[in-house]
C-alpha cells in the first residue's frame, strides 16, 4: 500500500495559546469565509510590519460543560477534535496562499486551543500587535452585522482589533 503526501505542508499546530513574546498579528480563524479572508488581511499586515503570524483556531467540545465523569470519557473525541481543527487551519492557510498566488513570507505557527471561543481568542490577544478578526464566523445570524466573537473583541481585545469585512460582492 502506498501512501500520498498531504495536499498542504505539514505546518506544525501547538496545543497552547501564542504568547506575546514576541508580539505579531493574531489571526482567529474558524474556517468560515470571513475567517479566511481575515486570514488574507492577516498575512499582509504581517508581512507589512515583519511581524510574526499566529493563527488560532478553539476547539470548544461542550459549550455546557461535562456531567460528572464524562470528561474522561470524553478524552479520545477532544484529541480528534484538535487534530480536525489543525489540519483545518492548515488547509486554511493553503487556500490563502492559493488566493494570493503566493506563499506567506514570514513565520508562522498554527495554534489550536481548547475552550470557550470568546475567552480563548481574549486572552490570546493580551500582548500581540493586531488581532484580525471577520466580521462573522460559523454562526447561524448571517443577518447581524458582527458576530459575538468579534463584538466581544471589539470591545474587549488587550490589543487593536482590525476586523475584516466580506468582500463588496459578498455582502
Amino acid at each position: 500500500m502506498t501512501t500520498t503526501e498531504p495536499a498542504v505542508d505539514p505546518i506544525p499546530v501547538s496545543t497552547s495559546a501564542p504568547t506575546p513574546t514576541p508580539p505579531g498579528i493574531l489571526a482567529a480563524c474558524d474556517g468560515s469565509d470571513g475567517s479566511l479572508w481575515a486570514l488574507d488581511r492577516a498575512m499582509t499586515e504581517a508581512e507589512r510590519y515583519e511581524l510574526p503570524l499566529y493563527v488560532l483556531g478553539v476547539v470548544n467540545p461542550s459549550p455546557g460543560g461535562y456531567p460528572p465523569g464524562m470528561a474522561e470519557l470524553m478524552q479520545e473525541s477532544v484529541e480528534q477534535l484538535n487534530g480536525s481543527m489543525g489540519d483545518g487551519l492548515r488547509r486554511a492557510v493553503g487556500l490563502v496562499e492559493r488566493a494570493r498566488h503566493r506563499p506567506f513570507e514570514g513565520e508562522l505557527t498554527l495554534h489550536v486551543v481548547l475552550g470557550q471561543v470568546v475567552e480563548v481568542v481574549l486572552a490570546g490577544s493580551v500582548g500581540q500587535h493586531t488581532l484580525v478578526i471577520g466580521t462573522r464566523g460559523n454562526g447561524g445570524f448571517s443577518r447581524l452585522l458582527l458576530g459575538s466573537v468579534s463584538t466581544a473583541a471589539v470591545h474587549h481585545a488587550a490589543c487593536p482589533v482590525l476586523v475584516v469585512p466580506a468582500p463588496p460582492a459578498r455582502r
